[in-house]
């Protein structure tokens, strides 16, 4: 097992045990892990979902489609694990949009 995977593993557990230990400390309904494969092609990245999804016995999520993303998600109660690719059409639309932050300020009330 590499490092990063040991380590999330071992943060995951620590957080359950912590939850268990303090139950007066409020906690979200649902928690999502996410991975993102790494920004190579299209195809590529949707090769590695498809890989997970094979593996984890899931199916594609097409309701992500319009916004550029292809991804998979197992479901543990409350808990996701969910990864997701998001396409190069959708980081060029998002990089596009981000360009303009901070241009534009409201007058004040």
């Amino acid at each position: 097992m590499n490092d990063r995977r040991a380590a999330l593993i071992n943060g995951l557990l620590d957080l359950a045990a912590f939850l268990e230990a303090h139950p007066d400390v409020p906690v979200s309904p649902s928690v999502t892990v996410h991975h993102f494969p790494d920004n190579d092609s299209d195809a590529d990245m949707c090769a590695e979902i498809d890989r997970i999804a094979g593996l984890a016995g899931s199916r594609i999520d097409h309701e992500d489609s319009p916004y550029g993303h292809y991804a998979t998600s197992v479901l543990f109660g409350p808990v996701e694990y969910r990864a997701v690719a998001v396409m190069a059409a959708a980081r060029a639309r998002h990089d596009a949009e981000r360009s303009y932050y901070g241009c534009i300020k409201p007058d004040p009330a």
